[in-house]
């Protein structure tokens, strides 16, 4: 019986360029936003995207068929970089065809098309890839085309849970006020008449979008519709999103024993800190176990948390904080910094905020590197009841203040991003950046920061140590969270108790991750495992390396790769992989 033999591909950077482009031209929006502007005779500056079930049915079949050439493709013959790029693609594939099949975004999920529409009109905003007036011609443009959007929008939606309609709503909101506001305050005079023609109708079509939201959509399908993806599902959408061969419950044991592991380590760290805060009462010795823990650990932690910034200081007390971070990564010379200078710290778009309810990092267009790169910071709403405001800033003092510029600047995204751009060749560079491992991105951001503190950042604080550790809690409960809620194992309230008593997160933090357990999946999990696993790749080139072994120049070597899966980057990077 003949057998079929898998060709050794020639030159398989061919086939990874042109995943690259394709799926690009799927998405005009995305495309732009990275600085393809043009592409096959289309103007990518001024297009929304196809949203009908026509472009989705195209998009499906590109993926089975790219799945079928690659398959035939033998991939152990690849060189060891062409086999990483492999492996990207092959995850991007499954993660396309997971969402198209499976999860269905594009039906169950209306914050999808409102944070589309938004970059679509924030980026040509932000991004100074040309003249102001042109690139208002593209917003009036994209202006132009929101009705049609918003209602192919409405067409595909059904079956949607109700806190994503919620969510939905709240960020459409933020757009109204980007085009009524924001971009009605900078348009160029010019251009005002167009603007004001295209962003009436473009606002009405906004408008009766949210009233859809509230009236009409709630009828579509079943009430209380629930997205939990179930084992099966969440298992499969584990593995492509994490690129790891862990199970869920495999991860799941190492966060619940790390956990304990923790507070452990937490209650060490307190005693001291303790003693002098609270001389006129004792370690509450008659108290034993969990119970002890908590009311040291929580006494400490509440005292630690009364220095935090006010509404009014919080965006320049993050600047400070990033200067004071770059200053010290020089000094220790901890990785050779990138050259550019293009980091801005702005507010969270509105838009963005249901997903980014503290900050996030938004980092410079692949294919135009040197323009912006964002630090965004949510900023906390005037309106917010005094106590909702104490318990963020209370959450976001000035440690965990510190923690958060570490983890999404300096020298945590911001930093892996801008070096990541440096990758070659141009293809290469552009496929890990658009695709790259959300557990290596994420992993190394949490493993960064704790580089930062073992290496004397604050003057070895016991107070910054103590709120990275219970940052490490908060990440062995992410993990917990996601896996167990989106299995179908716990509930709401086992949920807020984690978060609240057993990893001292306060309220209005746990009430966010709580919606945003809800409003993704599979990733909250990614910072948990990325940074086992970045610990455990510095351990295995310890060992390999001895005593030539130098902190800088693993670093350097590391992000010099780019966002690659870490079992992919250990199997780069040492020949031997875990």
């Amino acid at each position: 019986m003949a057998c079929s033999r898998k060709s050794a591909p020639s030159d398989f950077g061919k086939t990874a360029e042109e995943f690259v482009y394709k799926t690009l031209s799927f998405s005009p929006v995305t495309a732009s936003g990275q600085g393809l502007h043009k592409y096959n005779g289309q103007d990518f500056d001024r297009d929304l995207d196809d949203i009908s079930s026509r472009a989705i049915q195209k998009q499906r079949d590109y993926y089975i068929d790219l799945h079928k050439r690659m398959e035939a493709m033998d991939k152990n013959a690849l060189t060891p970089e062409d086999r990483a790029d492999y492996d990207i693609v092959d995850t991007q594939i499954g993660l396309a065809l997971f969402d198209l099949d499976i999860a269905q975004s594009w039906r169950h999920s209306p914050q999808s098309y409102v944070e589309l529409l938004g970059s679509a009109l924030f980026n040509p905003f932000v991004l100074e890839y040309a003249a102001k007036p042109e690139r208002y011609q593209s917003i009036i443009a994209r202006l132009q085309k929101t009705p049609d959007f918003m209602r192919t929008a409405q067409r595909q939606l059904f079956a949607v849970p109700p806190i994503w309609a919620q969510v939905a709503k709240e960020e459409n909101d933020g757009n109204i006020d980007l085009i009524d506001k924001t971009l009605r305050a900078g348009v160029p005079a010019e251009e005002k008449q167009a603007f004001d023609d295209a962003a009436a109708a473009a606002i009405a079509s906004l408008k009766e979008f949210n009233l859809f939201l509230e009236n009409d959509l709630p009828h579509r399908g079943p009430p209380n519709a629930d997205r939990r993806l179930g084992a099966e599902h969440y298992a499969a959408k584990f593995k492509l999103s994490l690129a790891t061969d862990r199970t869920p419950d495999q991860v799941l044991d190492d966060a619940q024993t790390r956990l304990k592991q923790v507070r452990a380590e937490m209650l060490q760290l307190s005693l001291p800190l303790h003693k002098t805060m609270f001389p006129d009462h004792g370690d509450h010795a008659e108290l034993q176990g969990v119970t002890r823990e908590n009311k040291v650990i929580r006494e400490v932690l509440d005292r630690i948390a009364e220095k935090h910034s006010t509404p009014a200081s919080y965006m320049d007390d993050a600047r400070k904080d990033l200067d004071e971070a770059r200053n010290f990564v020089r000094a220790k010379n901890l990785l050779t910094l990138p050259q550019a200078s293009n980091l801005q710290v702005i507010p969270t778009p509105e838009f963005e905020r249901g997903i980014y309810g503290v900050g996030g990092f938004n980092p410079a267009p692949v294919l135009e590197p040197k323009l912006g790169a964002f630090f965004w910071i949510t900023p906390i709403p005037a309106d917010w009841p005094k106590s909702r405001i104490e318990s963020k800033l209370r959450e976001y003092n000035i440690y965990n203040l510190q923690l958060l510029v570490i983890h999404e600047a300096m020298p945590g995204h911001y930093v892996q991003f801008e070096i990541a751009n440096d990758v070659q060749p141009a293809a290469r560079r552009v496929l890990r950046a658009l695709y790259g491992n959300g557990a290596y991105e994420e992993g190394w951001a949490q493993y960064v920061t704790q580089v930062m503190l073992d290496e004397g950042y604050l003057d070895h604080s016991p107070e910054l140590r103590l709120t990275l550790l219970k940052q490490e809690l908060r990440v062995d409960a992410n993990a917990i969270i996601d896996i167990l809620m989106q299995t179908n194992r716990m509930t709401d309230a086992q949920a807020m108790d984690l978060m609240e008593n057993s990893t001292f997160q306060e309220h209005e933090e746990a009430v966010a991750k709580l919606q945003r357990v809800k409003l993704s999946s599979a990733q909250l999990p990614m910072y948990f495992v990325g940074w086992r696993d970045w610990l455990r790749l510095r351990e295995l080139e310890k060992q390999i390396q001895g005593a030539s072994f130098n902190l800088h120049d693993f670093h350097d070597r590391a992000l010099k790769e780019g966002a690659v899966p870490v079992p992919v980057l250990a199997r780069l990077l040492t020949g031997k992989g875990f």
